[in-house]
């Protein structure tokens, strides 16, 4: 609701800049949307290593 009430001010403000990002905004999302797929991963593979090393404390009934 907030990212649409600032285009709306930009709308009133300066339009030309504010159609380019209604146009620009989805594809910039499109080209950040691999880094956001890679970021999930490391961050899964991380969670696993973290899990690993705690296996031995959990399993011998220790509070993390």
């Amino acid at each position: 609701m907030v990212k649409f009430l600032l285009w709306c001010i930009l709308l009133v403000l300066c339009w030309p800049l504010a159609l380019l990002a209604l146009i620009l905004y989805p594809l910039v999302w499109l080209l950040l949307l691999p880094f956001r797929l890679v970021g999930i991963a490391v961050g899964g593979a991380f969670e696993l290593v973290k899990a690993l090393f705690l296996l031995p404390a959990r399993l011998m009934g220790a509070k993390p």
